[in-house]
């Protein structure tokens, strides 16, 4: 996919899932859902912001579209019959991101077909894997997109917004649509788990404000561009027992939009952000820019430096947007990255 789609999301929300039950019905499928001793019963009927998807069965095919949907079955157990060739953060350029290639390692598996989404969706290399079923909970389909999708096999599509899907709600709309919510759950848990243990092993984090910068344009630092509340990335630092810094909060309370701009002569809004994340490079020449601005270098962030500079196309820049497999990958590293930063707190 390309960058400009991997960067286009809006307020996260609650996952809506209607069950739709053919009683009676001899190939009705059934799997453990999520809660209690209540089962997942195909036909299954998904509401979501295109549309209506009903599954009749429980898929065999599977195929996902778009930004990293295809690691939900992929930690499930499951190697979809094609996904979305990975140009962000493939360091060898053999199209997977290092957490796939592993899983696909892990499964005993070959590498499936991977469509080539620079100029969009490849609807013809995706109707030739012959899927059951399409999953693009976290993704930025338009309506034309969907409907030409649905022509192929059902679609999942996301909840609400483009782009807007928390990896928790991709997990459980996906892993629904797969009728396996109860191993989605598990899954869910065991991420927390990891996010948790790994954030205990340095107690400086909790509660340090941390917002996320935009790519920076070193031409022009006269204004500064952030992502909102509403973005993935600012809300794995809540994952990670961090918070929001009350001027990303109020200043994203307004909108629903996934990152907002201002000008750098308003600086003084940002003295209460204790950790400063961007994507950038390794050898301290971001940092070191804004350090040297008349105006940013005031942001006490960056003046003493809790600064995270993220290499672009690398692993761990590629997992701060976090996913299903990717943050399993990466934590320690990213942890350790913040854990730095917080040390010149």
């Amino acid at each position: 996919m390309r960058l400009s789609r991997l960067l286009t999301g809006i307020v996260a929300v609650t996952t809506t899932l209607a069950l739709a039950a053919c009683g009676g019905s001899s190939d009705t499928d059934e799997t453990p859902a999520a809660s209690g001793n209540a089962t997942t019963t195909f036909p299954l009927t998904i509401t979501h912001a295109l549309g209506t998807t009903t599954i009749e069965k429980k898929p065999e095919r599977v195929a996902t579209v778009n930004w990293a949907n295809h690691e939900v079955p992929l930690a499930l157990g499951i190697v979809p019959v094609g996904y979305a060739k990975a140009n962000f953060g493939d360091e060898d350029g053999d199209g997977l991101l290092p957490w796939d290639a592993a899983k696909l390692k892990e499964l005993g598996a070959s590498t499936p077909v991977l469509f080539d989404e620079t100029d969009g969706i490849d609807f013809e290399a995706v109707a030739n894997t012959k899927p059951d079923v399409i999953l693009a909970a976290y993704s930025g389909l338009t309506k034309q997109d969907y409907d030409t999708l649905t022509k192929i096999a059902p679609v999942v599509a996301y909840p609400q917004a483009p782009w807007a899907t928390s990896w928790r709600d991709s997990i459980k709309l996906e892993s629904q649509a797969l009728g396996l919510a109860a191993e989605g759950d598990a899954l869910i848990a065991k991420i927390e788990k990891q996010m948790k243990d790994e954030a205990a092993r340095y107690p400086k984090l909790a509660g340090k404000s941390v917002m996320f910068l935009t790519h920076l344009d070193s031409t022009d630092l006269s204004k500064i561009s952030f992502y909102t509340t509403h973005d993935t990335r600012a809300q794995f630092f809540n994952d990670l027992g961090m918070k929001h810094p009350e001027s990303i909060a109020k200043a994203s309370a307004t909108t629903k939009e996934f990152s907002l701009t201002q000008s750098a002569e308003q600086v003084q809004n940002l003295s209460d952000v204790d950790i400063i994340v961007t994507y950038g490079d390794a050898e301290g020449k971001t940092l070191a820019a804004l350090q040297k601005d008349p105006l940013l270098s005031k942001i006490p962030a960056i003046k003493r430096g809790s600064f995270v500079s993220l290499p672009d196309s690398t692993p761990v820049a590629t997992a701060a947007n976090p996913t299903p497999l990717a943050v399993s990958f990466v934590l320690k590293d990213y942890v350790e990255l913040l854990a730095a930063a917080a040390d010149k707190i």
